[in-house]
């Protein structure tokens, strides 16, 4: 068993920035990818970006293209989120996510075996 624990967010004003990290409990040989998603209040889940463990491939949503950028310290079993430029529909519950599937879309929610319990990201106007 994997457990996830997302620390970082908080409060900013638009066009801020925050950065939010997820550490795994340990490193496990059968976690390929590990991902970060999003909830608004009244929306579904969506895909914000996502990290291959061996390749270092990066995923990221369209809307955050350009603005977030994943990243990983494999020694450290954790991974990053910096958000800049960050915009009011930003806000929302962050998850992290860790991944056993070796490939696939990694931007689906259902290639995720476990999550964290959600940080809140709240960009004021």
């Amino acid at each position: 068993q994997v457990q996830l624990v997302e620390t970082g967010g908080g409060l900013v004003q638009a066009g801020g920035s925050l950065r939010l990290s997820c550490e795994a409990s340990r490193r496990t040989f059968s976690i390929y990818a590990m991902g970060w998603f999003r909830q608004a209040p009244g929306k579904e889940r969506e895909f914000v970006s996502a990290i291959h463990y061996n390749t270092g491939t990066t995923y990221d949503a369209d809307s955050v293209k350009g603005r977030f950028t994943i990243s990983r310290d494999n020694a450290k079993n954790t991974v990053y989120l910096q958000m800049n430029s960050l915009k009011p529909e930003d806000t929302a519950v962050y998850y992290c996510a860790a991944s056993s599937c070796i490939s696939g879309s990694y931007r689906s929610a259902n290639v995720y075996n476990y999550w964290g319990q959600g940080t809140q990201v709240t960009v004021s106007s």
